[in-house]
């Protein structure tokens, strides 16, 4: 009831301006005193993935907490683990405003934010000074401005930053915000990019005595053709994990609602059984031999069960999350 009203006052103002205020809210030292408002006692349902323990299933998705300001606060929600980012070598401003859309009719939102971000300096500064003890994913991505033939430095360049700090770092290459980054899931451009990483991430676990595992994030728009040629990228470069998936291009369940033709990727209810449809493909193509983290629609424990029932090993809440609140997380994990 809590999140209701809050959120019916957030909804008051406009997408931005009510993520804004309520990341301003959290990041705040006072918000952990509000614990019990927005917290709930979740139960251990623990669960070991990419050689992780996760105290339970159900993270945070990037997006949320891109500059990794509100670790402390999301962490005390009860979540298995939060991701932060997506972040940047460099600060860059994102798209022009207006840019997040709410649809609620359909418990969706679209977004063409293009990672709008502090840069990966500022990010490692707020994971230092967190305190959560709980497992932390770090998201990274390239600049707007980075030609694609030289993406994987931008990679590289956050995978070091980011290392020592990160339980498992997530490789965003399908946002559909950023010009040109798609085209980064498929060929020689995936292999050349995974190769890279692997081989950085081999340097830095000898430099640091730790692995830190990888797992990329997929988009929700490629065939099946597609799904089995990444897959097979994803295996021969001994990749930890999969996140499936991102927003969607797609329009479907949205085209005659207000914002619906909006530029951007849409999340939410819509893109809930495309989703899962793309994780019980790659479930197939990898067969058991690497984890799936399903995101995508989750808005209920049933959406959640059904993402991994079709293969996922962990699941995460974003839009979800801001219609239905923190209450949805002890909903799953009570409910798994």
């Amino acid at each position: 009831m809590l999140y209701s009203i809050a959120r019916n006052f957030l909804f008051k103002f406009s997408a931005e301006q009510a993520h804004d205020m309520t990341i301003s809210m959290l990041k705040s030292p006072a918000s952990l005193a509000l614990k019990g408002c927005f917290g709930a006692k979740i139960k251990d349902k623990p669960v070991e993935v990419m050689g992780i323990k996760f105290p339970n299933p159900v993270g945070l998705a990037a997006g949320l907490d891109k500059n990794g300001e509100c670790i402390n606060a999301f962490g005390a929600m009860g979540f298995g683990f939060v991701e932060v980012g997506t972040v940047t070598p460099k600060p860059q401003p994102g798209n022009p405003k207006p840019r997040i859309f709410r649809i609620p009719q359909a418990n969706a939102i679209i977004n063409r934010m293009g990672f709008n971000n502090r840069g990966v300096d500022y990010l490692v500064n707020q994971a230092k000074r967190a305190h959560f003890k709980g497992v932390l994913g770090i998201n990274i991505g390239k600049n707007k401005d980075t030609p694609e033939e030289n993406a994987k430095d931008d990679y590289i360049i956050c995978m070091r930053k980011v290392y020592q700090y990160a339980s498992y770092i997530a490789v965003n290459i399908s946002s559909p915000n950023t010009p040109g980054l798609r085209n980064l899931q498929y060929g020689e451009a995936l292999s050349e990019l995974l190769k890279a990483l692997k081989e950085e991430q081999a340097t830095l676990a000898k430099e640091y005595g730790k692995y830190v595992p990888l797992a990329v994030k997929i988009a929700p728009d490629s065939t099946e053709e597609e799904i089995n040629g990444i897959a097979q990228c994803l295996l021969t470069n001994e990749i930890d994990g999969v996140i499936a998936t991102n927003t969607t291009l797609g329009r479907d369940g949205v085209e005659h609602l207000q914002h619906g033709g909006e530029a951007g990727g849409l999340s939410g209810l819509p893109v809930q059984e495309k989703s899962t449809q793309v994780i019980k493909l790659l479930a197939k193509a990898l067969d058991g031999k690497m984890p799936i983290i399903g995101v995508g629609g989750i808005n209920s424990a049933q959406s959640a069960q059904e993402k991994l029932d079709a293969g996922a090993s962990l699941v995460q809440l974003y839009t979800g999350f801001i219609y239905e609140g923190p209450d949805l997380i002890k909903e799953i994990v009570d409910s798994i």
